[in-house]
Order: structure tokens, then sequence, then C-alpha cells
């Protein structure tokens, strides 16, 4: 069996198709490495530089590799972006995965592993969020995604031989822990890295948007996941996968960290002061979001491995600290 995996030169995509590999599939990656790492890919799976939106190429590439199913991580994943420049999230997120969609069908293949977001609840009504939680997104990058769940259940709805598993998960976190992929974005908004790139005095500080929310430090709370938990998530849903497929999971540690809490244990991690500007809140912000994890764990096995948040910096801080100039030290 070859996996087809989209945008598996990124941060997940390449933790993804490492495990992929070490379970013993066979691998092709799809990236157009406009914000992944060549690098990144192990030398085991065989590798296209290509956009989605090209579709005649891509389904050659599915009918000459003989590619049977598809893990689909490709997408622009940065929020705030997204809301000051949305047209190309509609672009690559939502008319990408059509194309990948109309190219599935020209090769005859006809299951998919879909990458969600949180994104798409927007802000809940009550934690944990479970899959059956209202999706009413507040940004374009969530209704990017919302936009091809329901893409997704039509085509399942329309086409008897097409089956799908969506995963929708929270705050992706850590490094592998042997060291050999990591995190590495341009630019960098993600919390627990800024930590580490203040520890390493690759910048002065980290900004903290608002300090006064109603939890006990005063300061949002995400539910952070490790990695290499959400890619056993995707293998997990790759082997459950079949053509009458149709559903989604929520894959999350099932409880919060507050954003004082990430920092100061960044700080007990690295053994670095890190210091901290407080700016006022940014709209839209929830002061709380979890996940249920209780659907995918009881259909499909699923359970995390890290759950302690000290660990899940611990392997970050392992990556950082011997790449600190991310994949550049590796790239050509």
């Amino acid at each position: 069996m070859t996996i087809l995996v989209t945008g598996g030169a990124g941060y997940i995509g390449s933790h993804c198709v490492r495990q992929l590999i070490q379970s013993g599939k066979k691998v092709c990656v799809i990236d157009n490495l406009s914000r992944g790492h060549r690098a990144a890919v192990p030398a085991e799976a065989s590798f296209f530089q290509l956009d989605l939106l090209e579709t005649e190429p891509l389904t050659e590439i599915m009918k000459s590799q003989r590619i049977e199913k598809v893990i689909h991580f490709a997408a622009l994943a940065y929020v705030g972006e997204s809301v000051t420049d949305p047209l190309p999230y509609y672009t690559s997120n939502t008319a990408g995965t059509l194309s990948l969609l109309r190219a599935m069908r020209q090769a005859r293949v006809s299951q998919l592993v879909f990458s969600s977001s949180c994104a798409t609840y927007g802000i809940p009504d009550q934690l944990p969020i479970t899959e059956d939680s209202p999706q009413r997104p507040i940004n374009p990058y969530g209704w990017s995604k919302l936009f091809v769940e329901q893409i997704l259940k039509d085509c399942a709805s329309s086409y008897p031989n097409f089956g799908f598993i969506g995963l929708r998960y929270f705050n992706v976190a850590g490094c592998s822990k042997d060291g050999a992929v990591g995190e590495d974005h341009d630019p960098e908004t993600h919390l627990i890295p800024n930590c580490l790139r203040t520890a390493l005095g690759q910048q002065s500080h980290i900004t903290v948007l608002g300090n006064d929310y109603p939890t006990p430090d005063g300061t949002c709370i995400r539910d952070y996941i490790h990695v290499d938990d959400i890619c056993s998530a995707h293998l997990l849903a790759l082997n459950a996968l079949t053509t009458q497929s149709s559903r989604f999971y929520n894959v999350g540690l099932g409880q919060g960290f507050s954003v004082q809490e990430v920092i100061s244990t960044s700080e007990k991690v690295t053994g670095c002061p890190i210091p901290v500007d407080i700016q006022p809140r940014r709209p839209g912000d929830p002061p709380m979001l979890s996940a249920s994890h209780e659907r995918i764990s009881s259909e499909l096995g699923w359970s995390p491995k890290y759950r302690s948040l000290e660990e899940i910096i611990q392997t970050a801080w392992d990556w950082f600290r011997t790449h600190p100039a991310g994949y550049r030290t590796d790239d050509p």
C-alpha cells in the first residue's frame, strides 16, 4: 500500500511521514515547499514538489505511484494572516482540496484522512468541546476548513465508493523525541517555539495578549497535544478508513494549560528566564479551550502518550537547541 501525504514536508506532515515509514508503509509526499522543508522528508519517501492546484500532474502522480489512500495536511494555517489576507486561504485550503478530490476521482483513489482544525468551532458554548458542538468559525482559516468538511460530507453522500475521516485538532506542540524532525515556521506564531527562541536569545521577549481573563492566573488556557500523538491518531484513522467512512474526531489532550503555565514550564525546562511583554487582549480569543477525545478513544482506541506539559516542551527544546536555525542548517 502506498500512502500519499500532502504537505508532508511541513511540521505535522513530516512527523506523520516518519511514523508511516516506521509502521512499514510506502509513502509518497507532495509539497509545494512554500512553507515546508525538503530536509524534513525522509529519504525512504518518494517526493514531488507540486502545488495541489495542479490537478492533472497530481492525477498522474497518483496513478504512477499507485496511491491507495491519502492523508491531506497541505494548508495555510496562520489565523491572523487569514484575517488580513483571506484569499490565499480559500485558494490553498478550500480550492486546493477541491483539486485534490478531482485528482483522486480521476485516479480512482477513494479514501482520505483530512487534517481539519478546532478553528471550525469558533468560540464554544461549553467545555470540553465535543464533535457535536456547534461549528461557528470566527476567521477565514476556520471557514476554509469548515467548507472542506462540508465538501467531504457531500462527496461521501454522492459517491458510493468515497470515504473519509476528518481529524479536528487543537494546539499541536513538541517535536519527535529522537530529534530527527522538528518545528520550523517563518514567521513563528506558536507560543512554545517563541518561548524557546527567547530562551536561546533569538528574540528579546514573548508577547502575551491579555492577562485579565477569568482564569486562575489571568491568561488564556489552551489544550496542547504532542505532534507525535496527533500523528498516531492519523495512522489509526488510516487503518480504520473504508469507502464507507464519513466521520470526524477531535484530537486533544482533554485538559488545558495556561499561557503563564507554558512560560513557567519553558523556563524550568530551559533553565533560562523568558521576559514577557503584556499587551491587550486579542478580539475573539476565548478564555479557555479544551477538547473531548472520548469518541476517538472509544472508537479507534487512541490515547495520548504525552500528557505532561514539561515532557512536551522538553521534546521541543531538544530540537530547538540542536537546530537553532531550524532546517536551514540542513537545507542545501
